[in-house]
C-alpha cells in the first residue's frame, strides 16, 4: 500500500515537471522564432522609446519556469531542463537551415526572399541565443541556489530576483551582439546593426526583463505554493 502511494506521488510529480518544461521548451522556442521582429513601447510621461525584440514577450517566462522547477524539484532537475532546452534549439537551427536551402515551389505562397528575410536571421539569433542561454541559465540556477543556501531556504523573493537580474543581463547583451552584429558580419545573410543600436537595444531590453522580473515574484511564490501543495511537500518559504 506504501509502495504504491509512493508511486502515485512520483507520478503526479513526473506529471507537473513535464507540464513545467513544456512551457519552457515552447517559451524556448519562441523566443527564437520571433525574436527578429522589434516593436517599439513609448511612454512619454517616463521619456521611454524602448525598441524590444518580440521575443521578450516569451523569454522571461524560461526564468519563471526554472525557479520554480528548482524550488520545488531541485538544481539537479533544472539544470537537466536547461541541457534539454538547448538540444532542442540545436535541432530548431537545423530545420531552419534545411528549411532555407530547399527548393522553392514556384506556385508557393510563401517567397523565397520573404522567407529568407523573416527567418534568415533565425540561425543567428539562435546561435546567438544558445551560447546566451546556456551562460545566462546556468548562472541564474547558480545564483538561486547560492541565495537559498545563504538564507536557508527562506527569502525566496530575493532568490528570484537576485538570480534572474543579473542573468537576464548576461543574455540580452550576448544575444544581441552575437545575433545582430557578429553573425551578420560573418555570414553577409543581412547588415549588423551599429554598437550604438546595440547599446540602445541591450539598455532596453535589460530594463524591460527586469521590470518584469520584480513583477513574476508573485507568480513563482505562487506557482511554488500551489506545487507544494499538490504535491505533498513542505514548503520552507
Amino acid at each position: 500500500m506504501q509502495e504504491q502511494i509512493r508511486d502515485e506521488a512520483l507520478d503526479k510529480k513526473e506529471k507537473v515537471f513535464l507540464i513545467l518544461a513544456g512551457f519552457f521548451i515552447a517559451s524556448l522556442v519562441l523566443t527564437n522564432l520571433i525574436a527578429g521582429r522589434f516593436f517599439t513601447l513609448q511612454l512619454p510621461i517616463l521619456g521611454i522609446d524602448w525598441a524590444l525584440s518580440s521575443g521578450i514577450i516569451a523569454y522571461p517566462i524560461t526564468f519563471l519556469v526554472t525557479d520554480v522547477i528548482s524550488e520545488v524539484f531541485g538544481e539537479k532537475r533544472a539544470k537537466s531542463l536547461v541541457l534539454t532546452g538547448f538540444i532542442v534549439s540545436l535541432f530548431t537551427v537545423g530545420i531552419i537551415l534545411i528549411s532555407i536551402q530547399l527548393p522553392i515551389w514556384e506556385n508557393s505562397p510563401v517567397d523565397s526572399q520573404s522567407y529568407t528575410n523573416v527567418f534568415g536571421l533565425a540561425p543567428g539569433i539562435v546561435f546567438g541565443s544558445m551560447i546566451a542561454y546556456l551562460s545566462a541559465q546556468y548562472v541564474d540556477v547558480q545564483l538561486f541556489e547560492f541565495w537559498r543556501k545563504l538564507t536557508k531556504g527562506k527569502h525566496l523573493w530575493l532568490r528570484n530576483n537576485g538570480s534572474t537580474i543579473l542573468s537576464q543581463l548576461i543574455d540580452t547583451s550576448l544575444v544581441v551582439i552575437i545575433a545582430l552584429i557578429l553573425y551578420p558580419k560573418f555570414s553577409g545573410s543581412s547588415e549588423a546593426i551599429t554598437w550604438a543600436a546595440a547599446l540602445q537595444i541591450i539598455l532596453g531590453q535589460y530594463v524591460f526583463k527586469a521590470v518584469i522580473a520584480l513583477f513574476d515574484t508573485p507568480f513563482v511564490y505562487l506557482g511554488v505554493y500551489q506545487l507544494n501543495k499538490y504535491l505533498g511537500q513542505k514548503s520552507t518559504n
